[in-house]
């Protein structure tokens, strides 16, 4: 598709959300004269990485989240570790379930010898995160430009941040409220776990001793189980070690990951957790059954998610490498 046609496409959606072209200090087309390419090289790096793995698309939208719940999407998680501080990206929440890294780098290398200082690590990452589930089958939807790069990257504050793998369901809706979010929000954006894959050490607690009463979790469903103990047997250290979020169609984002939760498949406890209450659970029924509706509430929500907490103006930098500050 044509730059124009991209545009009008993207202004026609905002349009019909009620959202303007300036949002949070961000705007449509904020690279389209100090670097008109930024978005194109995004997008051809991205693709040419996942023609190769086409894994790192979930690595990369789970990576925006990431940064942006901690410290707000200003690519604080691109940051490494320094002699005196240990960045976000080396908790064990990020490390090694965090990928795609260097796909960013590429990118930002690119962008570096083209537009030399202009185009934000934070956005890189905005873009790469929209273009992956694009590629993958999502909708793609409006992304603005001007978020500026953070200069702080703390290991402890993603523990506080970040939801866990383990959460319930009162725990998952006051970690996205924290964060402006709604119940129903945090339900749309738990489906990108369509796409993707869980190391066995954040489900090893459903599979073995799980409870004084039950050696497994009695909200997944056994079959599954039985698979997942094959793949991931017990006592087995190795932190590589991964099993695919969404089995019958790891690498298209679609509404399946609704239908998995329903039959008891899905693969983390706080994906179970979604049936525990009758709202959330209606809606994990209404999205299992309308692909097409739960992908423009996504979209929305995904839009919303890239304008948390940025920094814009003159404030924070513009990384000439997105591992280190300037």
């Amino acid at each position: 598709m044509e730059r124009k046609e991209e545009m009008v496409l993207a202004i026609f959606v905002l349009l019909s959300w009620g959202s303007g072209f300036i949002e949070a200090g961000l705007q449509m087309g904020f690279y389209s004269s100090s670097c008109p390419q930024a978005e194109m090289v995004v997008r051809a790096e991205v693709n040419m990485a996942l023609r190769n793995d086409v894994g790192f698309a979930a690595g990369l939208v789970r990576m925006q989240f990431h940064d942006c719940f901690v410290r707000g999407c200003d690519g604080s998680v691109l940051l490494d570790s320094t002699p005196t501080n240990k960045a976000e990206k080396d908790s064990p929440v990020n490390n090694p379930s965090l990928r795609g890294f260097e796909v960013i780098d590429r990118v930002k290398a690119r962008l570096e010898a083209a537009c030399k200082g202009t185009v934000s690590c934070a956005d890189i990452l905005a873009f790469a995160a929209r273009d992956s589930i694009a590629f993958t089958g999502g909708f793609g939807y409006p992304v603005l430009g001007g978020r500026r790069d953070g200069r702080v990257s703390i290991l402890s504050e993603t523990f506080s941040n970040l939801p866990s793998p383990n959460s319930n369901l009162s725990q998952l809706t006051q970690s996205f409220a924290n964060k402006g979010f709604s119940q129903d929000e945090m339900v749309t954006l738990s489906g990108a776990h369509t796409i993707g894959r869980a190391h066995c050490n954040t489900i090893s607690n459903r599979l073995y001793n799980f409870s004084a009463t039950n050696q497994q979790d009695p909200s997944l469903e056994p079959s599954l189980v039985t698979q997942l103990k094959q793949q991931c047997p017990q006592g087995n250290n190795d932190k590589s070690a991964v099993v695919p979020m969404n089995p019958r169609s790891s690498y298209t984002f679609d509404s399946s990951y609704y239908s998995n939760v329903l039959a008891m498949r899905g693969m983390f406890t706080s994906d179970e957790a979604l049936l525990t209450d009758p709202m959330t659970a209606n809606r994990v029924m209404m999205n299992a059954f309308d692909n097409s509706m739960w992908q423009n509430q996504f979209s929305r929500a995904m839009f919303k998610l890239s304008q948390l907490g940025v920094i814009t103006g003159t404030d924070g930098e513009i990384r000439l490498n997105c591992r280190v500050i300037n």
